[in-house]
């Protein structure tokens, strides 16, 4: 199985894991039933995974790059908010309706389910290290600065309370309104917080 087909699995397994875990709850929920939903053996599972509550990774790790993407695509004429308006969409890799759902349906999950919320908490760190990278990059400063290391986690803050918003308004279904008002409101809250050029 190649790199691209184990990645297609593990966020498969992921689906079916947000989808239990919204119905049944964590604690209810096995690895077994998991595996069992995504048609993959138990070992597998045990495999791509260290423990259930891992298997929202894939989905979130996909909102968190979809947002470094951008960034590290931001055009040296362009301010960082204009490009942000222009490019920026919750995922990435031609991502589906329902993967927007499911990730939401995570955030929302996390409020509730601790083991959830610390997964969504580490996922966020890691997010500033690749913002800081992505900035760094641009601006031709070193990655650990504390100008760059402020500015990212500036960033994967304002990401995560936006995300958190759009989660919270969203429990009926998201359109693409709130998916335009979440980039704007991701935009503004930048641009208030925000010097870069």
């Amino acid at each position: 199985m190649s790199d691209e087909q184990r990645q297609q699995q593990r966020l498969d397994i992921s689906r079916h894991a947000v989808r239990l875990f919204a119905e049944q709850g964590v604690a209810a929920t096995s690895g077994e039933q998991i595996a069992q939903a995504a048609g993959v053996s138990e070992r597998s599972f045990w495999r791509y995974f260290p423990h259930k509550e891992s298997c929202v990774e894939p989905l979130l790790t996909k909102m968190v790059d979809a947002f470094c993407q951008v960034v590290r695509g931001w055009p040296g004429d362009l301010e960082l908010i204009d490009h942000l308006r222009r490019a920026y969409t919750p995922l990435i890799d031609g991502a589906s309706d329902e993967d927007i759902e499911a990730v939401l349906e995570v955030v929302r999950l996390t409020q509730s389910e601790r083991a959830l919320r610390a997964a969504y908490l580490m996922l966020r760190e890691r997010a500033e290290h690749a913002l800081a990278e992505a900035l760094a990059e641009r601006t031709g400063l070193p990655e650990d600065a504390i100008e760059i290391r402020v500015q990212a986690a500036a960033m994967s803050a304002v990401l995560k309370v936006a995300t958190d918003d759009i989660a919270r308004t969203t429990s009926k279904g998201v359109t693409r309104d709130t998916l335009v008002q979440h980039r704007e409101e991701i935009a503004d809250a930048l641009r208030a917080l925000s010097r870069l050029r």
